[in-house]
């Protein structure tokens, strides 16, 4: 099983993308993927973007994953 984490693209050099994850940011591979821009959201995983997602999809992960570090 694997946990992807949803984070948001900040900037993109050649085939590294610079992503923030609830504030973490980090450099990852986004070599996998083609149809990436600054803004988007993507699962991250072991240092790949593995897939896009939806804007509402990120921030509803993001929350869930919050509100779980509350308690």
């Amino acid at each position: 099983m694997c946990l992807g984490i949803p984070a948001k693209v900040v900037s993109l050099d050649g085939d590294m993308a610079l992503i923030d994850a609830s504030g973490v940011k980090r450099e990852v591979s986004a070599a996998l993927l083609a149809d990436i821009d600054p803004g988007d959201y993507v699962l991250v995983h072991a240092g790949f973007a593995l897939a896009k997602i939806t804007d509402a999809e990120g921030q509803e992960t993001e929350k869930l994953l919050s509100e779980l570090a509350e308690d």
